[in-house]
């Protein structure tokens, strides 16, 4: 989230630049409200980079052709800018941390609390980005993460200007070139090998910073014509086309900064360059009430994720329009204060001194320091919740189901702990939706010889993986390679059971055994998949598809544990069939077509669903662990009752007759 430059002399104020903030911190705010025709809302941080890279570059360049540019003013700046609304919010949310997080949720908290003082959130989530982290919609202070990137840039850039500066502009465009060109390349590679990091990290989004920096380096020797012209015109309403199409098109599937990221982030370098008082983007962008969002844009992006972050702690259906619309209120609400009575008085040196600045700031960073150290080293015990004796009981029984073993869950390999024999019968294949199943397989026969072949979020699908895949896209297709040469390996293996929540029929940007990245449509994937169950029964074994278990969308596995911990019926959690039909609808159609087809299909809602109604417990027993997968104990009971062996080798069976 980029922040707005103190005016500097020689800095002209343009109201243009500041409805462009509103244009996108919109999107964001709506983007994770849930409002889906603004799929692609993310992009509204790439956008504010963009803005900061040029603000900040043309205050810097004012002052070193000056000769006025100073370290200490620059940080002191920084440090109005940022560090008052930041430390507001992040008290603001302290009560409602202690009061609502359970244990683990709230050592989490304190993580970010810790990361946020020394400017390395980023660093933080990446690391915390797992496949069974916590759900990111639930991290009150995650949105701190585009702060930490630009912090660092901060720290860095203006050291970079002031080395560089000396040797001419001809010095600093190379040098900026050359790192902007390795960044972007480091994007575009990173997006479908290591997606988390890619998404988070300085390097891979410097780029987009340094893409502003272009506009200020530009415009501070082709200052922009005000008067009107046809390519004023023409350029900025190309580049809020650009932004648009990306606000509406991107979604989570894609793959994200990489070369997608260049539509949002030239869109706004077009309109930074082009746009002026005079063009019709220009007097758009300058109306009052986009200017107002703009001012308040910095305090709005602080307030909205912890806004939304608490309220979906509290309940586990999906937020309302209605909802969202008063969250949304809420969150303008609270921006406008904060930016009136704490972020002005803080930005103006006859109000707040600078020795003012200093203790508070040092004061805050230290205060919050320790209290985020305070959390980590209690495990978050120090909370309401914190002295149940049963909360430890619980999250171990909701933790991430891996199968046979937490080794089985990043990569295909063939161990000891990934297999129960040496002479498997059964390959269990796909990503975290077949890992689940390996317990209920093992409770229902004790003997079972099983081998699994799991890579989290990547589908039995050969050739085809999520370019957003969180292990990487690659590892996916070379872990679907790896699986079958463990089928050819191992002559023992009669049965291949398969499972996935999509089988990639929901994802938009799939990427391909060849490198490429792209849309492809459900008949394509739907065909790929039954050229990969042909591929198995060439090998003389005999496929076996598990339907993923009845989902709605809810965090099922909260609802369990909250009713759990305070006391109340688990009922409550329990879901229509009929939501599940609707949420899964695409994945569940194409099942039924495989199963017309004569291939088998295992439903699990056959042991989950009684008379319309999916019941997510049974007596003291967890099915669920989160929005969709299995617990172990729910997998085991599930195992048993509907006896996942004998119905396995009933479809061999009836298969070869």
């Amino acid at each position: 989230m980029p922040l707005n430059p103190d005016n500097s002399k020689g800095f002209s104020y343009r109201k243009e630049i500041d409805g462009l903030r509103a244009i996108a911190v919109i999107p964001v705010i709506l983007f994770h409200a849930g409002f889906e025709s603004v799929s692609g809302g993310f992009v509204g941080v790439d956008v504010f980079f963009v803005i900061s890279g040029y603000l900040i570059t043309t205050i810097i360049l004012v002052e070193l052709q000056r000769g006025e540019f100073s370290l200490s003013n620059f940080y002191e700046r920084r440090a109005r800018r940022i560090l008052p609304a930041l430390f507001l919010v992040m008290f603001a949310c302290l009560p409602f941390a202690w009061f609502l997080l359970l244990p683990s949720d709230l050592k989490d908290f304190s993580e970010s609390l810790a990361a946020v003082t020394v400017f390395s959130s980023n660093i933080l989530f990446w690391r915390e980005s797992g496949y069974f982290a916590a759900s990111a919609e639930l991290k009150p202070l995650l949105h701190t993460w585009s702060l930490a990137v630009e912090e660092q840039f901060y720290i860095l850039f203006p050291l970079l200007l002031l080395f560089s500066y000396r040797y001419g502009k001809k010095s600093i465009l190379t040098a900026v070139g050359i790192i902007f060109a390795c960044s972007l390349l480091l994007s575009h590679w990173g997006a479908t090998t290591k997606p988390a990091a890619t998404f988070y990290l300085l390097p891979t989004r410097a780029w987009e910073l340094l893409l502003g920096a272009f506009a200020a380096f530009y415009l501070s020797h082709h200052p922009q014509k005000v008067a009107p012209s046809a390519l004023n015109q023409a350029g900025s309403l190309i580049g809020s086309i650009f932004i648009l199409y990306a606000v509406l098109f991107y979604d989570r599937h894609t793959p994200f900064p990489s070369l997608y990221a260049l539509a949002p982030t030239v869109g706004t370098l077009l309109v930074i360059l082009f746009t002026t008082k005079h063009t019709f983007v220009g007097r758009i962008l300058s109306t009052k009430a986009l200017v107002g969002i703009g001012l308040v844009s910095y305090s709005a992006y602080l307030w909205h994720q912890p806004t939304f972050a608490f309220f979906r702690y509290t309940t586990i259906d999906t937020i309302t329009s209605i909802e969202a619309g008063l969250l949304i209120t809420a969150t303008f609400s609270l921006a406008y204060l904060s930016w009136k009575y704490l972020e002005l008085p803080f930005r103006n040196k006859r109000i707040t001194s600078k020795t003012v600045v200093i203790y508070s700031c040092v004061g805050g960073l230290i205060g919050f320091s320790l209290i985020g150290l305070t959390g980590i080293l209690t495990d978050g015990k120090i909370g309401r919740l914190g002295n149940d004796a049963r909360y430890e009981d619980l999250t171990h029984r909701l933790r991430g189901n891996y199968g046979l073993h937490e080794l089985c869950e990043s990569e295909v390999i063939d161990r000891d702990e990934c297999k129960t024999a040496l002479d498997p019968e059964i390959l269990l294949w796909g990503d975290s939706y077949a890992m689940h199943l390996a317990k209920g397989l093992i409770a229902s026969n004790k003997d079972v010889r099983l081998i699994q072949a799991t890579v989290s979020q990547c589908a039995p699908v050969l050739g085809l993986a999520p370019s957003t895949a969180i292990y990487g896209a690659r590892s996916c297709i070379d872990g679907n390679d790896r699986a079958m040469e463990i089928l050819d390996r191992y002559k023992s293996i009669k049965y291949v059971v398969l499972s996935s929540p999509s089988f990639l029929l929901t994802v938009s940007s799939i990427a391909t055994k060849d490198g490429g990245v792209k849309s492809l449509s459900r008949d394509v994937i739907e065909a790929q998949l039954i050229e990969t169950i042909q591929s198995i029964e060439s090998r003389g074994a005999v496929p076996v598809i598990f339907s993923p278990p009845p989902a709605s969308g809810r965090d099922i596995g909260q609802c369990l544990l909250k009713a759990e911990m305070l006391g109340t019926e688990k009922n409550p959690c329990n879901f229509p069939l009929s939501e599940a039909e609707a949420h899964q609808s695409v994945t569940l159609e194409t099942l039924r077509r495989l199963e017309k087809m004569g291939h088998k299909i295992i439903w699990l809602a056959d042991g989950i669903c009684d008379e319309g109604t999916c019941t997510v417990s049974s007596g003291d027993i967890f099915i669920y662990r989160d929005t969709g997968h299995l617990s172990y104990e729910g997998s085991a009971y599930l195992g048993t009752k509907m006896d996942f062996y004998r119905l396995i080798r009933d479809k061999a069976d009836h298969q070869t007759e």
